[in-house]
């Protein structure tokens, strides 16, 4: 038998990794001296622990490496942790994905002004009314007046916090006159509809997501290069895109401050 220090120099395993697996119940020596507590080892332990050590440096867990000894179905902690790393290949893929359009956009003008993250929007209750707006400055008059009459009709009705206003584009394009868009307010509570302010639940959903700072003129770049993320990165528009407003006219003086949020709703595109 060997002392512990023999056995780890002999298996190319820490002293503190040999504990470690005696500690889990994972790979206990063959004797321990009841007075000195030395732990020894066997060459048959030997074969055990060049198990273990493939086991862990396929990602294994402790706990499913302790399964795959007690008898436990080998082929199915296998295949999980097959499916696991194929995960983490994609993930890994599309990452270096994101770095080539990054890198392959670093010549063109205004190239750092954007960049585009993926994320989940979450299930929301909205108010929303369907308008036709000539520009973008059109907003400023109607949107105050809107919620104005949703504080007269329901003044218990409260805005989710952090608030959450946008607009989805119907016309599924840019466009920068005769707009259709829905204008949604995320609140609190379900209310009945009136006139023509609708009150209904929206579904959580992957997006991309783009920041524009500056005024609304300039929101068309911010737009081509969400696009082309989304071509480039294997995605697909899954539905119309939608604009949060985060700062404006009513919060900051400098139009040079507003800070718009691009979302748009994407899928990924099958192989």
């Amino acid at each position: 038998m060997y002392r512990i220090g023999e056995f780890s120099k002999m298996s190319k395993t820490t002293i503190k990794a040999l504990r470690y697996y005696d500690e889990v119940g994972l790979l206990k020596p063959e004797a321990t001296d009841k007075f000195t507590g030395y732990r020894f080892y066997t060459t048959n332990q030997f074969v055990t622990l060049h198990k273990i050590q493939s086991f862990r440096q396929i990602g294994l867990s402790i706990d499913e490496i302790k399964s795959i000894f007690s008898g436990g179905n080998a082929e199915k902690i296998l295949q999980k942790r097959k499916r696991e790393i194929m995960a983490e290949l994609q993930s890994g893929q599309e990452q270096l994905s994101r770095i080539d359009f990054i890198l392959s956009g670093k010549e063109e003008i205004g190239f750092m002004n954007y960049q585009a993250i993926v994320k989940e929007l979450p299930e929301c209750i909205v108010y929303s009314k369907l308008l036709n707006v000539p520009n973008y400055d059109a907003y400023f008059q109607i949107i105050p007046a809107i919620g104005k009459r949703l504080a007269e009709k329901y003044p218990d009705l409260k805005c989710t916090v952090p608030e959450y206003c946008f607009m989805i584009y119907m016309d599924g394009e840019y466009k920068e006159t005769d707009i259709n868009v829905e204008f949604c307010e995320a609140v609190d509570q379900m209310k009945e509809d009136f006139e023509d302010i609708k009150f209904k639940r929206i579904e959580p959903v992957t997006a991309i997501s783009v920041l524009h700072k500056g005024g609304y003129a300039g929101l068309q770049n911010a737009y081509i290069y969400a696009f082309k993320w989304i071509e480039e990165n294997g995605y697909a528009m899954a539905d119309n895109p939608r604009e949060s407003y985060i700062d404006g006219i009513w919060n900051k003086n400098n139009e040079e401050d507003w800070l718009t949020e691009i979302q748009i709703p994407i899928i990924k595109k099958s192989c």
